[in-house]
């Protein structure tokens, strides 16, 4: 529960600093006091947006803080879950800069705004006016059925089936698309497919080609100049091979008389070999080449093939060619075979399915249970709270399709008198009837989760008399058995009830005006309640009046 607040430069409050008990408090004030401040302060320790507006002028930052007693609680799992550090007291904090920055710490240790959200909303309820309209939301109405249910496990299993089944939904819609454009698109790909298949291509083929094409363009050419080489090399007047002899026959004449002409002798001879060598591969080579137009033909007509395959689909290599060719292959095997895979997903689907109304029907069931126990405590609550005639009603439908919560719907019927018809509540209910219907929700959930502390936020507008002191009552009841409920309140009758009473006012000075709250005595609260029952001016009937409410709660 919450054991203090701390807030420092936030609108109004230069800095404020409370303490709060167990048990059922209030909070009373003038409008405009800043009752609201507080409140959005509190909002910014639950996760909402931060405004840099919110800031008190001339503050480089504002701080909120809020010291949270959870040993009763059982909070440890969401600590370990998010890495957190445990401890009996948490602590909540929130900085907002001037700059736009902002950071939110839990315990010390820097948190997402996730996680604070995630953790408020185990700490504290906070019950604004605006809430009033959740009453006619099936979502909330569904809401209250589950946590009287106490089908959270059920809920879970239920959410992994229906997310499975959406999965494998998506799934198969998604391959019966596929499946349609493929067979769509089947004529063209096997088209293109054979056309890849019957130019039987291979890896490296064209560079061989171009080579070869090269090579008979200019046969003539390169016939003559192998011609005119060997001749150069091996002509038998003038020619290098017969001169390079008789310079060896030379050197091994001189070799008696001239020692170096032996070593010349062996090295010329070394080179005649290898000449000799060279002379008969260019022999060879004139031998093999020849002007083949034939041949050329069949080379040009097999290039061009390739390059029209590399035009007509955008690429350079018959590497690239090949590539596709397995592509077009893969993507008719897959259109041959996408039958059975759609079968086998529909399987699935079917299957899931079947699983999930399964699961849902275990929702309804637990739900209707509680939709009995609503109806019959709705109508114990209602009837003190001057709704003698009331009816209450759980009316549950099924949905077309199985949703993410099951395949119910819900919606909460009501009828304050006899020849009332049952209507949306929204529709028939005053705005002090909501209110206390509202209450009563809240009272009735209160009692299935065991919620630290929860706010009321002028929840008895539109009330009056013995009805708010039945909504004290009810406020009362709900701070027992150590929970926390503190209600903002302009009536004396339940601010009279309050284990304490804090009182928010603002104070002017030369150049700004501050809010601020604090616990107020037992006799400031005769005078604070005398104030409510007859305004500014204190008249001993008020004092004695507020004294006597006071007694009431002695």
């Amino acid at each position: 529960m919450l054991r203090s607040l701390y807030i420092q430069n936030y609108a109004l409050i230069e800095k404020l600093d409370i303490g709060f008990d167990s048990g059922f408090s209030v909070i009373t004030g003038e409008t405009g006091a800043g009752k609201s401040i507080i409140l959005g302060a509190i909002g910014l320790l639950l996760g909402q947006r931060a405004d840099v507006k919110s800031i008190r002028k001339g503050a480089s930052k504002c701080i909120i803080e809020a010291r949270f007693d959870v040993s009763a609680y059982g909070m440890q799992p969401f600590f370990e879950a998010n890495e957190l550090e445990y401890e009996d007291e948490c602590i909540l904090r929130r900085e907002l800069y001037a700059s736009g920055k902002s950071r939110a710490f839990i315990n010390d240790t820097p948190a997402s705004l996730a996680q604070m959200k995630e953790l408020g909303e185990l700490l504290i309820d906070v019950h604004s006016q605006h809430q009033n309209l959740l009453l006619n939301k099936e979502g909330f109405q569904l809401n209250v059925l589950d946590l009287l249910a106490h089908d959270d496990a059920e809920l879970a299993a239920y959410q992994k089936l229906y997310n499975d089944w959406r999965q494998a939904r998506q799934d198969l819609e998604a391959l019966v698309a596929r499946a349609e454009q493929s067979r769509a698109d089947e004529d063209y790909i096997r088209f293109q497919l054979e056309q890849l298949e019957e130019a039987n291509l291979t890896d490296g083929e064209q560079e061989e080609l171009e080579q070869e094409a090269e090579m008979l363009t200019h046969a003539e050419d390169i016939k003559a100049g192998l011609y005119r080489a060997g001749q150069a090399l091996n002509a038998d007047e003038g020619g290098v091979l017969e001169a390079l002899k008789d310079c060896q026959n030379t050197m091994m004449g001189l070799r008696s008389v001239f020692a170096p002409a032996g070593e010349l002798a062996d090295r010329l001879d070394s080179v005649y070999i290898e000449l000799k060598d060279i002379s008969q591969e260019v022999a060879d080579k004139e031998e093999e080449v020849e002007f083949n137009p034939a041949r050329l033909d069949e080379v040009n007509a097999r290039l061009n093939l390739i390059y029209s395959l590399q035009q007509k689909h955008r690429v350079d290599t018959v590497k690239a060619l090949l590539s596709l060719q397995e592509s077009y292959a893969l993507q008719l095997s897959a259109i041959t075979s996408s039958d059975e895979d759609i079968a086998r997903l529909e399987a699935q689907v079917k299957e899931l399915f079947s699983q999930v109304t399964a699961q849902a029907q275990v929702l309804t069931e637990a739900r209707t249970r509680a939709a009995l126990e609503v109806e019959r405590q709705m109508a114990a609550r209602l009837v003190p709270l001057g709704m003698p005639n009331v009816r209450f009603q759980v009316e549950m439908g099924v949905r077309k399709e199985p949703g993410g919560h099951g395949a119910d719907t819900v919606n909460f019927l009501f009828s304050a008198n006899k020849n009332g018809v049952l209507q949306n509540i929204s529709s028939v209910a005053s705005g002090g009837e909501i209110a206390r219907v509202m209450l009563s929700v809240k009272a009735m959930i209160a009692g299935a989760v065991k919620l630290p502390t929860i706010v009321f936020d002028e929840i008895d507008t539109g009330v009056s008399g013995e009805i708010a002191d039945r909504m004290a009552d009810i406020m009362q009841e709900m701070g027992d058995n150590d929970r926390q409920v503190i209600s903002i309140t302009h009536l004396p009758q339940i601010a009279a009830r309050g284990r304490a009473h804090y009182k928010v006012y603002k104070e002017d000075n030369e150049v700004e005006t501050n809010s601020h709250i604090r616990r107020l005595t037992d006799d400031e609260r005769v005078e604070e309640l005398a104030h409510m029952l007859s305004g500014a001016t204190l008249t001993e009937a008020a004092l004695n009046n507020a004294r006597a409410l006071l007694k009431l709660d002695k």
